[in-house]
């Protein structure tokens, strides 16, 4: 059967331009193209545990307005196990205005997290017994930090194994850290984390370490083309990164650890189920928009072609000798 993921975060509405380069200050810059879709990250990564085999349960906050009508709809339709929609009466639905540019399809992106800052306490306690069901609990840093804090807490308590995705950054306690059983962050927000520059498995194995001294018991730092780092109690591994022909990036760190939540609930290994993650991730890339990510048997066919190609290129290296 498949494992539980509860998936505490955002939902924003996105609003996406595609433009040949990004626009510098002051300046009008011509799209080639535009879209509307469903974003957020905890929105996001919900999908992805469900498309990658999980059941899930998404638990967010919207708005009383446009967009929060859209919300429901698109939720809906995504078929998740169960959906825990909060609402907010003054304050809008989050929004993101996001510019993908270049033939590496390259983001910038800019957060209004309206109701998604505003989650109360009495909010998330009704909401305990859907978080004490699950094998693993995944939750990022779009929501006010209070919400985020209770619903860790609420994971360990239960039981089930705690995933931080510590992005968009924000700055959390080291006590905050000690609870989490894995850590995911990508090169920048590692870098903010630890003070250091992240640019390679080096200096990603030496951030991963302070990052351990900080509290977190195991880390996945990701690194875009150059894969990921998995330091498994401190013990190192490299994640390649997966051949794609990418059309949008905006959605790789959602699909990976959404890919990562649902793999982990299903049984599976920390490292077969970043190396999965990774694969997901590379198909992810290759579609458009934030929200339209691949189902399971992708990801497991772009596995299986690496693998293949590894053990041909093997063949052939050693016909050479």
């Amino acid at each position: 059967m498949s494992g539980k993921v509860c998936v505490f975060g955002s939902f924003n509405f996105d609003m996406v331009a595609r433009v040949d380069r990004f626009p510098v200050p002051g300046e009008s810059l011509v799209a080639c193209g535009s879209m509307t879709s469903a974003g957020g990250k905890g929105a996001n990564q919900a999908t992805a545990a469900l498309k990658a085999g999980a059941n899930v349960h998404y638990i967010g906050k919207i708005g009383n307005d446009t967009f929060g009508h859209f919300a429901r709809r698109h939720l809906k339709g995504v078929g998740f196990n169960a959906v825990t929609l909060l609402v907010a009466e003054e304050i809008p639905t989050g929004n993101a205005l996001i510019y993908v540019a270049g033939n590496d399809a390259e983001n910038m992106i800019a957060v209004d997290p309206g109701a998604n800052m505003t989650v109360t306490d009495d909010e998330i306690a009704g909401c305990i017994p859907a978080i004490g069901c699950a094998d693993v609990v995944l939750v990022q840093l779009e929501n006010n930090l209070s919400a985020i804090e209770q619903v860790i807490d609420a994971g360990k308590q239960a039981g089930a194994l705690v995933i931080l995705n510590p992005a968009p950054w924000q700055p959390v306690e080291h006590a905050l850290l000690r609870k989490v059983d894995l850590l995911t962050p990508n090169a920048t927000e590692a870098g903010l984390m630890t003070g250091r520059r992240v640019d390679s498995l080096t200096a990603a194995a030496e951030a991963a370490d302070v990052l351990h001294a900080q509290g977190a018991r195991n880390v996945i730092i990701t690194l875009g083309a150059s894969g990921a780092l998995l330091s498994e109690h401190g013990v190192k591994s490299p994640i390649p990164c997966f051949p794609s022909h990418p059309r949008d990036t905006t959605g790789a760190g959602d699909a990976f650890n959404g890919a990562l939540a649902a793999r982990l609930a299903c049984g599976e290994p920390l490292q077969a189920a970043a190396r999965f993650a990774a694969a997901y991730a590379a198909v992810s890339v290759e579609k458009q928009g934030a929200s339209s990510l691949p189902e399971y048997l992708e990801a497991q066919e772009r596995l299986l072609r690496a693998a293949a190609d590894y053990e041909m290129a093997k063949k052939q290296q050693y016909k050479k000798h």
